[in-house]
């Protein structure tokens, strides 16, 4: 039973209103970020860069979940490479507690249903659903580019 007056449940986790399942992703700012900050983690990455594996075959035999959380094709955050904002696709579960890591092995693995995707991605079907007709326009678009036909529109 849950304490309608402060939203706790009796384990001490906050209710989630509307949405079910993960709490939705958080963006953090890299202007909040301070010098000293951005300074420290560029040290750090550059220290363990040399560990990273530069190419598929390197990392597709290795133990998951994947600690590389810099590499793009990981699923637990999004780098926007206009503004430098992070995006924690999973705010509240730490990369060990992920059932999927990399956007490679889900992709391995054939084709899965909106739900499945939007589960790995912490989106709704129907988000997935508009990325995934977005992307195919912009494919078409490129198609006719190189073509020479005119588009449809």
């Amino acid at each position: 039973m849950a304490d309608s007056k402060k939203g706790i449940t009796p384990s001490g986790v906050a209710r989630r209103k509307g949405r079910k399942g993960l709490r939705r992703s958080k963006t953090l700012s890299s202007r909040r970020l301070s010098r000293e900050e951005i300074a420290e983690a560029n040290e750090v990455v550059s220290s363990l860069d040399h560990l990273r594996p530069r190419h598929r075959e390197d990392c597709a035999t290795r133990t998951r979940p994947c600690p590389w959380v810099s590499c793009k094709f990981h699923l637990y955050l999004d780098v926007n490479p206009a503004t430098g904002s992070i995006k924690l696709n999973f705010p509240d579960l730490e990369v060990w507690e992920m059932a999927e890591t990399c956007a490679l092995d889900v992709a391995d693995r054939g084709g899965i249903t909106l739900e499945e995707v939007g589960a790995i991605l912490n989106l709704t079907r129907e988000r997935i659903r508009q990325v995934e007709v977005h992307g195919l326009e912009k494919l078409q678009l490129e198609y006719d580019e190189l073509d020479g036909t005119p588009s449809e529109e």
